[in-house]
């Protein structure tokens, strides 16, 4: 299968191992064997990790959202995540403009109230055209966090209603309104805006662990980058290698530590090294920052191999100049990750890393109970 997707068969064996509560199975002769609707899913988790998705955020898209049924509904998942889209810098002015939870429940019932079952991608784009949003409302995340403001609050407002039975989810990630919301609709004003303020009261728990985890993620995230700092510089290259190797851009390795030409590491994105990226990987203090010409004789060394992708990985962080410079780059791609951006990477694909505890949160399977 993993050649039918076009990854090397490490890379599918460690994708399948991320997905396979996802990848649909049959069972023949005694043995599980995958279908061709897995492949489908295979391709569709390949496209968003072409798009820039790191495993966790598929995972996140996918919990939120279901698989998708078809290629109109992969290209719409894909269309509303796409990394180019989101609003790299958070503005206080456009989190104020997000409808509150508190101003979403109503809405919600009245979007579905029809009585017809809505997928939760569904009523996202039906609350999207109902409050008018735009790009930046819709995809604005919250300070120094990966969450979507207008989507957390939105799962908020999901698990109040369901909580208190306004609505039910009949098959997973599939909602419909109940009699005790359609009568919440018909209400007076006043016993609506009595109800309101009951709901806001309603806490989803997953939500309050969601916000302590990523706490101790932070503090990981710090404490990974001091050490980072610290190790010898053969090993800090070994590690980005790696860690690109377990992203699933393909077969990495180091260059020879002598003569490399200012180049650390290189990727085989398939296995006849037909289409390389190449890697720089700098080891530096926090107050040593990496200027645009570094950068620009990052650059020079990947023409010296006719390349046109690359990655430079550094402990610091980059100057503005350089992150202008690669940016305006176009017979070639640079991609530059600073220390921040590291840590994270690192701990969202389990490098240098290992899990401490782990706490499993187990939902109704709507399979089990379908007749046969």
């Amino acid at each position: 299968m993993s050649e039918l997707v076009g990854w090397s068969e490490s890379n599918g064996r460690r994708w399948v191992k991320n997905f396979k509560e996802f990848l649909p199975t049959e069972t023949k002769l005694n043995k599980v064997m995958y279908n061709m609707e897995s492949l489908r899913i295979m391709k569709f988790l390949k496209r968003l990790n072409e798009e820039g998705f790191s495993v966790m955020e598929i995972k996140t898209i996918l919990s939120s959202e279901g698989l998708p049924t078809n290629t109109i509904e992969e290209q719409k998942i894909i269309d509303n995540y796409r990394v180019e889209r989101v609003i790299k810098d958070f503005s206080h002015g456009v989190k104020e403009t997000i409808p509150s939870t508190k101003y979403m429940l109503i809405p919600y019932l009245e979007v579905i109230k029809d009585g017809r079952t809505y997928s939760a991608s569904e009523v996202t784009e039906r609350l999207v055209e109902y409050f008018k949003l735009t790009e930046d409302q819709r995809l604005m995340k919250y300070e120094n966090s990966s969450d979507t403001i207008f989507l957390t609050r939105l799962r908020s407002v999901r698990y109040s209603l369901k909580k208190e039975n306004y609505i039910e989810e009949v098959n997973k990630l599939s909602y419909q309104i109940t009699n005790e919301g359609l009568e919440l609709l018909s209400e007076s004003k006043g016993e609506i805006e009595d109800e309101i303020s009951e709901l806001e009261r309603v806490v989803d728990p997953l939500t309050v662990v969601k916000e302590k985890l990523n706490e101790l993620r932070n503090e990981l995230a710090d404490t990974l980058l001091k050490h980072l700092r610290t190790v010898h510089w053969m090993k800090f290259e070994d590690i980005v290698v790696e860690l690109l190797t377990v992203m699933g851009y393909g077969d990495g390795e180091v260059t020879q530590r002598s003569n490399d030409e200012g180049l650390d590491g290189v990727i085989k994105e398939d296995k006849l090294g037909l289409d390389n990226i190449y890697v720089q990987a700098k080891r530096y203090a926090i107050n040593n920052s990496v200027g645009r010409d570094v950068v620009q004789s990052f650059s020079g060394a990947l023409d010296g191999k006719g390349a046109r992708k690359g990655v430079f990985i550094t402990t610091s962080h980059f100057t503005e100049n350089a992150k202008k410079y690669a940016e305006r780059l176009e017979s070639k791609k640079i991609v530059l990750i600073d220390g921040i951006e590291l840590s994270k990477l690192m701990i969202a694909h389990n490098v240098g890393v290992n899990s401490s505890q782990t706490f499993i949160v187990k939902a109704i399977d709507y399979d089990y109970f379908k007749d046969e």
